[in-house]
């Protein structure tokens, strides 16, 4: 028997600031978090992610999964956490022992530093929590919240399909994008 997940839990406003609170500045979580957050990439590029990448504040990558090319303008958060980062390793994400991470192992240590903000976590038994991913899919929320399109936000998150983009952002603010849709025809309505 099947059994219809809602897929990764797209993490809110609330969960990235108790996360923030949690994990001090220049800390590997808070630089993974960000790394996730202000590029809207999987896993599996972020934990490759280096200094090499970026030339002119443009980060440029080939997606591993699709071999979509992506080149994302740096944020100025993310400019600055990168900036402030040694400059003495290709990879900016590494494990404890100074070595690139694996997407499992990545995985696994960032559910314990969501265990450790206090939050839900992506857990094994199949219910979902939060997760790399769902870092993802508040990216793409953000970004359509900020009132892009789906053009726009694919060419940051490198989806091959718009309707991924749709799902993926399902958790905009339905009711302030309601009111800015209702003043939108009352203005347009006083114009003519």
């Amino acid at each position: 028997m099947k059994i219809k997940s809602g897929g990764f839990i797209t993490w809110e406003e609330e969960d990235i600031s108790a996360f923030y609170a949690a994990h001090a500045e220049g800390t590997r979580a808070r630089l993974a978090l960000d790394l996730l957050l202000f590029t809207g990439q999987r896993r599996s590029d972020v934990i490759g992610m280096g200094r090499q990448h970026v030339r002119d504040d443009i980060l440029s990558i080939r997606q591993q999964k699709t071999g979509t090319s992506v080149s994302i303008p740096l944020h100025p958060y993310l400019k600055g956490t990168l900036d402030a980062r040694p400059q003495d390793n290709l990879t900016y994400l590494l494990t404890q022992y100074g070595k690139p991470f694996q997407p499992e192992s990545f995985t696994n240590w960032f559910r314990v530093c969501v265990r450790e903000a206090g939050l839900r976590e992506d857990l094994a038994s199949g219910a979902m929590g939060l997760s790399p991913h769902g870092l993802r899919k508040a990216c793409s929320r953000r970004l359509a919240q900020a009132g892009c399109t789906p053009h726009q936000i694919r060419a940051i998150t490198g989806h091959k399909k718009l309707d991924e983009i749709v799902r993926y952002t399902e958790a905009v603010d339905q009711t302030r994008l309601a009111h800015e849709a209702m003043n939108s025809i009352a203005e347009h309505r006083a114009g003519t």
